[in-house]
């Protein structure tokens, strides 16, 4: 489940090819795929269908050449779509299907039958299906901490007015509230900026601006361990420090305060981790020196899935809000 992609999809058809994808626990020869032609309730999205426009845009009728202008039943199909993601990317063809839950069943649901993927073999649930099951009333789940979510409308790429935008209001490292420039806190007059929760992304990124305060109150407050350089040099994970030969290690708390009054105070697990052996600990925040990772504008924060870890996560779309308990 992906809070930072839009489309559900998944791999279709036995021509499905998926490149770079022998992973571990996945054989690119043995993916299982779906086969539309078994499905009686499946169709082509339409070039015309107003559900082809939530993928492409108000300006893909331009595209819809073979349509005359005045036709109502144009069989002209929408286009291809490829989609990019950090790390690999996807192409197929939309279709509605049926969306059936045991109560509940969502006819004509918007899915992609991906015929080609680089990096993704698995398919991915976007967060139109999470919209799809909101209606929860304005109950709060007891024992849930809430902050709300708000829509970036002034973001100048389209899909960043998708994410699911929190604001923080501090960073705490230990009891030192770090300080981070307001500007990376609140998206700017261009959209670029603030913070979303995303699923989709394995750890918490920071741009650099923001990385960097974060990262120097822990080595401050860490002073007395060694800095493993050898093993920041290696894994573009920095600061790490080399804790052998301690019998206790004191690593500071690493808090996140959202509009409300909310904290997430996070476990260890989800923010240090064993890099190598059990003799380096890193701090698992990345920034824009990692591979895969760059300013491209869009959010300065990106709360990932590995600081997720060891929580109950709710997103309440019927209430535009984010819940969390630690498990």
């Amino acid at each position: 489940m992906d809070t930072g992609s839009s489309l559900s999809w998944f791999p279709c058809t036995s021509r499905y090819l998926c490149s770079q994808c022998a992973f571990p626990n996945v054989d690119p020869a043995k993916i299982p795929t779906f086969a539309p032609k078994r499905s009686s309730s499946k169709k082509l999205v339409g070039c015309r269908n107003p559900k082809c426009s939530w993928l492409f845009g108000p300006d893909v009728a331009s595209r819809c050449q073979d349509c005359e202008p005045t036709s109502e039943n144009c069989t002209q199909t929408c286009p291809p779509y490829l989609i990019q993601y950090g790390l690999g990317s996807t192409a197929g063809l939309l279709l509605v299907e049926n969306l059936v839950f045991p109560q509940k069943t969502f006819q004509d649901f918007l899915v992609g039958c991906s015929i080609l993927s680089n990096r993704q073999p698995a398919g991915i649930a976007g967060n139109m299906l999470l919209e799809t099951g909101s209606g929860s009333g304005d109950a709060k789940t007891p024992g849930l901490s809430y902050t709300p979510f708000y829509r970036n409308q002034v973001a100048s790429n389209p899909n960043f007015k998708e994410f699911y935008y929190v604001t923080l209001r501090k960073i705490l490292v230990g009891d030192k509230h770090v300080k981070v420039p307001y500007s990376y806190l609140v998206p700017g007059s261009d959209g670029n900026g603030g913070t979303i929760v995303d699923s989709g992304s394995t750890f918490t990124f920071m741009e650099r601006p923001v990385f960097e305060v974060v990262s120097k109150e822990f080595e401050k407050q860490m002073g007395n361990y060694r800095r493993a350089r050898e093993i920041e040099n290696i894994s573009g994970l920095a600061p790490c420090f080399n804790i052998s030969g301690y019998t206790s290690i004191k690593f500071p708390e690493l808090s996140f305060q959202f509009k409300g009054g909310a904290k997430m105070a996070l476990p260890l697990v989800n923010y240090f981790s064993f890099v190598g052996d059990d003799k380096v600990a890193c701090l698992m925040i990345v920034s824009d020196n990692v591979v895969g990772q760059g300013s491209h504008g869009g959010p300065a924060i990106i709360l990932g899935s590995f600081q997720q870890q060891n929580y109950y996560i709710e997103f309440d779309m019927a209430n535009n809000r984010f819940g969390w308990a630690e498990r």
